[in-house]
């Protein structure tokens, strides 16, 4: 019997788009969406990818992967591909309190059961942390398109793509297997981005990855 691969297609196509979208990569992201839509990934899951590079890359490149995608579609749409849209976002409820969300479901990611203090980042600039927390882990995590393990996985993609980010890559790194990915899949994503994005974008995570681990209890195989 064949092995079955520890990432699935569309898991490994939400790794390229995003890191081709945060490192500019024009090119081969037009290769990944192409592949991202043929693994079974909807219109509207790789929208919401492209969306999401914004909290992590900046408008630019998101919006400069959003062209991108909408120049696939209509060299798809012109050869009779009939692509997927799925399913839009939930309603969110409007008596949301967004700061209460978005501080639990950071917690929630950084593996702890309550909402811990403020660290000394937070105390010295509270708007960055309410911006966090209404915003990237409410107004963006608070949308079900993606689920939140599909969000790390696109958001450590990122991160391994640009250079300079090991604080927050090593969070989320994390963060990703506290959604429920296994140690062995992180070695796939590590494999992925090597493979895919460089030597030395996988190389760094890589590292990264082996302090992780070595510092959660157990391991997750």
């Amino acid at each position: 019997m064949k092995a079955q691969p520890v990432l699935n297609q569309k898991q490994e196509s939400i790794i390229t788009i995003a890191a081709f979208t945060a490192n500019g990569d024009m090119d081969k992201l037009q290769s990944a969406l192409n592949e991202g839509l043929d693994a079974g990934l909807t219109v509207n899951e790789i929208k919401e990818i492209l969306v999401q590079m914004y909290a992590y890359a900046g408008f630019p490149r998101s919006l400069n992967g959003l062209g991108t995608f909408m120049s696939v579609m209509d060299k798809r749409k012109a050869k009779g591909i009939k692509d997927v849209m799925g399913k839009d976002a939930s309603l969110i409820p409007v008596n949301l309190n967004k700061d209460d969300y978005g501080a639990k479901v950071r917690a929630q990611l950084g593996g702890l059961d309550k909402v811990p203090p403020p660290a000394k980042w937070q105390e010295f600039s509270p708007v960055i942390d309410k911006f966090l927390k209404e915003h990237l882990f409410a107004d963006i995590f608070a949308r079900d398109v993606l689920t939140f393990q599909e969000r790390e996985l696109a958001t450590i993609a990122a991160l391994a793509s640009m250079p300079g980010l090991d604080g927050p890559l090593t969070f989320h790194l994390g963060a990703a297997m506290n959604t429920g990915l296994t140690e062995n899949q992180m070695k796939a994503f590590v494999s992925v981005i090597k493979n895919r994005v460089g030597n030395k974008e996988g190389n760094g995570v890589g590292k990264l990855l082996g302090g992780v681990l070595a510092k959660r209890p157990g391991k997750q195989l």
